[in-house]
């Protein structure tokens, strides 16, 4: 069974943003692979699961706004009985340019609240994860950036970067390892 999880900030009013980039990549992966609606799960999240490449895959989108994803995470590891190796966090990153995406095995936040939250409730930061490019402001604050939408010229390389994090994260659930896939994508 693998564990993907999408961070961002629950509420229509987050719809589309930056910060909201992991709800988008899972939303997609579950509408390419027909996982289904998002349903509330017993802990703080939405999920949506199904069968990809003959391997049980849950979709998470934590309901416990940005800076508290830990919160939902850690149970549902536990609920699930997963390793760390069965999970990875797709998270948006202001140190990337729009369109491109990272992945990593471990690493500290980098500032990013979400994982810092999941870092502290899991206890470690030797996790997977699939970083997405939001670039940093050219003007304003960064809170009022990653709350704002992509521009109308930023959205088709945003859109290449959803598909590139999907791909990576089907060629995990078919079984490449995770390490390996940082040689393709990166």
């Amino acid at each position: 069974m693998k564990m993907i999880v999408g961070l961002g900030n629950i509420g229509t009013q987050y719809d589309e943003t930056r910060h909201n980039t992991g709800f988008m990549v899972v939303e997609q992966f579950a509408r390419d692979y027909h996982l289904g609606a998002f349903t509330h799960a017993k802990v703080e999240a939405v999920v949506a699961s199904g069968v990809v490449n003959g391997e049980k895959v849950i979709l998470v989108k934590p309901t416990t706004y940005m800076n508290d994803s830990g919160r939902a995470v850690k149970p549902l590891m536990d609920y699930y009985r997963l390793d760390l190796a069965d999970l990875v966090i797709v998270n948006d990153d202001l140190d990337m340019p729009v369109g491109k995406i990272r992945l990593k095995t471990h690493g500290k936040s980098g500032g990013h609240n979400g994982l810092k939250s999941i870092i502290q409730y899991l206890g470690t930061d030797k996790f997977n994860r699939v970083k997405v490019g939001i670039d940093h402001p050219k003007q304003g604050t960064v809170v009022s950036h990653v709350l704002g939408k992509f521009s109308k010229d930023e959205r088709p390389a945003f859109d290449v970067a959803v598909a590139k994090a999907e791909d990576a994260l089907a060629d995990w659930v078919k079984g490449e390892d995770f390490a390996h896939l940082m040689n393709d994508y990166n």
